[in-house]
């Protein structure tokens, strides 16, 4: 079966900050063909299902380190410091998002997780 979005595209929107691999409210919102803001209602609306190991706000210090890593000049202008999600809250945003792109993108993305968990492994025995 064909993935609809390639991994390697996935791979290069994982980041790791405070020690875990997350991905970028944004990034998701565009992988899931929805605006940032309706990812972010729609996390909002069903708080209790996303815990700090699930998903975290960044703080400035965290948000200006990534935009300069990133290099990216402009952000958009949003007043909110982005949403991250770690492995489990992606997983998470299938439920709360409800859509059967969600669920492909979803599959696609808990692949990705464990192909990089694979590869690191695979690096540690070297």
């Amino acid at each position: 079966m064909k993935d609809i979005i390639p991994s390697e595209k996935i791979i290069n929107q994982i980041y790791v900050l405070r020690g875990t691999k997350v991905m970028l409210d944004k990034d998701l919102a565009e992988l899931y063909g929805v605006e940032t803001r309706v990812l972010k209602q729609a996390v909002k609306r069903n708080i209790n299902r996303f815990p700090e190991d699930f998903m975290f706000e960044l703080t400035k210090e965290e948000f200006e380190h990534l935009r300069s890593q990133i290099v990216i000049s402009s952000w958009g202008g949003s007043r909110y410091m982005p949403m991250v999600f770690t492995e489990q809250g992606v997983a998470m945003l299938s439920t709360v998002l409800n859509s059967e792109r969600a669920i492909e993108v979803n599959i696609v993305i808990m692949r990705t997780f464990t192909k990089l968990r694979q590869m690191i492994l695979s690096h540690k025995d070297l």
